[in-house]
């Protein structure tokens, strides 16, 4: 046999391309070519494989050795096609029995022929339950990834001398549907803290719930000292576990991303990501010369915390709109466009001037008014308009700070938001939404204005008209009032918690 043929895959965002790896051993003085779209770390492939044939105890064909990768449209990036290409090379010599038809294969191969761990696994073993490939090779570290989806019969190898062995002495498992997470919490992230250790700023926990509660992007302003950031950080505490299906959509994202732990790959706790204000512009939303998700793409489901909000360039600022609208981001290239999930929870922290004191009682600013108009300018309306409370920090004063703390642990809140995240879960069931911060013009028109009191109307056309609110405003403090209402269990909207919705809208510039 001089002909073979195995299968693989490849990544376009979080989904997985059928790729078909072909050999051809002709006849002429020895060469190794790649074809197919390839990019240098797929060509580099060749002195992998040849070094790892030879080690693991193999003969490398000393002839015209021909690698394509089918579809020739569809570049190849990385280092997974180490594997695929070295088998069907051993198929094609003959070396090793050919059953590897319809079998799809991946993974990294070092020189002495182990195989090394590869990234997007999980992706690419839904892309094999789709396209109906019943089996699939991957490096024995990644079958606890590779066993999160069902459909596939997954074999795990250590090393390319294992090829010629009997399947059956391979670790293998027929992969079970992931388990649902326990509804006990698992304990906040290093560097998060309880929102019981914050002394005092009750008003400000409160408009932290209601924001978790509904994923409401929320903006903190006020001095420094005064809490932003401890508050910001508190908020994973009051995220419930992530349910199964946004278990799996956060996993996809970090195993393409490579970040998932060993061992135990779902996960279960909700992300949170706090990039500096230094962050280029691809590190935000995602990019690079191989194409990888970004920050809002990596706090999909969770939080995304930007502190020092202006100090962010103004292109990574205005590239948050879209990802903000739509919850996902699209990245386009010559050869063509990948998209990303990206529906996230933004909290942005920002003092109200450079020096930090405009409009503090007790400590003198030092800015000129031009100079703080020109700061707070940094933040253009259209981005404003994206969030739905906008929340004044003030400075904690003395007696609060020597006193016992009095504030609820984040546990007694973290039960009020999964309630409410429930109800609004059943609420919008048969839909792709799961909260109310995601609801469209029709859901808000359903869910919102109808159960909206009559004798809350009023109020809300005074708002509109004293506040001086978009139509995205105006749709935004209807989700707000909503989510409040769903922390009270009420099925209408009352006076009051439309109120309370209208006072987190920002004053002047909607």
């Amino acid at each position: 046999m001089t002909l073979a043929r195995v299968r693989s895959g490849a990544l376009r965002g979080i989904d997985g391309i059928p790729i078909d790896v072909e050999v051809d051993i002709g006849s002429g003085l020895p060469a190794f070519n790649i074809v197919g779209l390839p990019d240098a770390s797929v060509q580099e492939a060749r002195e992998r494989v040849r070094s790892a044939i030879r080690n693991a105890g193999f003969e490398f064909p000393l002839r015209r050795i021909t690698v394509n990768l089918a579809p020739a449209d569809v570049r190849k990036e990385g280092p997974t096609y180490d594997l695929p290409i070295a088998v069907a090379i051993l198929v094609a010599s003959e070396q090793v029995p050919d059953r590897f038809r319809d079998v799809a294969l991946l993974g990294e191969l070092s020189l002495d022929g182990r195989l090394r761990h590869a990234n997007g696994v999980l992706p690419l073993m839904a892309m094999c339950a789709q396209a109906g490939i019943e089996s699939a090779i991957v490096p024995a570290e990644d079958l606890a990834e590779a066993q999160l989806l069902t459909g596939t019969r997954v074999f795990g190898i250590e090393t390319l001398s294992q090829a010629k062995d009997d399947p059956e002495t391979w670790t293998s498992s027929v992969s079970p549907p992931p388990s649902p997470p326990s509804r006990s919490f698992e304990p906040p992230e290093r560097g998060t803290h309880d929102l019981s250790t914050v002394q005092g700023q009750e008003h400000i926990k409160r408009a932290l719930e209601v924001a978790v509660a509904g994923a409401h992007n929320v903006i903190l302003q006020g001095p420094p000292g005064a809490g932003k950031t401890l508050l910001a950080r508190a908020m994973p505490g009051l995220l419930p576990p992530l349910a199964p299906i946004e278990a799996l959509e956060v996993t996809k994202l970090y195993s393409v991303a490579g970040m998932l732990a060993r061992g135990g790959p779902l996960v279960h706790r909700r992300p949170f990501r706090s990039p500096h204000h230094t962050v280029s512009h691809a590190g935000l939303v995602g990019g690079g010369s191989t194409i990888r998700p970004g920050e809002v793409s990596l706090a999909h489901r969770g939080v995304l915390f930007l502190d020092e909000f202006p100090e962010f360039s103004s292109a990574a600022l205005e590239s948050l709109r879209e990802p903000l609208e739509s919850g996902m981001v699209t990245i386009t290239r010559a050869r063509g466009s990948v998209t990303f999930p990206a529906r996230f929870l933004l909290v942005a922290a920002m003092n109200p001037c450079p020096c930090g004191y405009y409009g503090d009682a007790k400590h003198a600013c030092s800015c000129a008014e031009a100079t703080v108009s020109r700061y707070q300018r940094r933040i253009s309306g259209p981005l404003l308009d994206r969030f739905d409370l906008f929340v004044d920090v003030p400075r904690v004063e003395y007696e609060e700070l020597i006193g016992e703390p009095t504030g609820e642990p984040s546990s007694a809140v973290r039960r009020r938001v999964a309630a409410a995240r429930d109800i609004q879960r059943r609420r919008l069931e048969g839909s792709d939404r799961i909260t109310n911060a995601e609801m469209g013009p029709l859901e808000v028109r359903e869910f919102c204005q109808r159960p909206l009191a009559a004798e809350a109307q009023p109020l809300l056309a005074t708002a509109m008209e004293q506040l001086g609110l978009s139509a995205r405003a105006f749709h935004r403090v209807l989700k707000v009032a909503r989510t409040i209402a769903d922390l009270d269990s009420s099925e209408r909207i009352e006076t009051h918690q439309l109120a309370e919705a209208i006072q987190y809208r920002r004053r002047g510039r909607d």
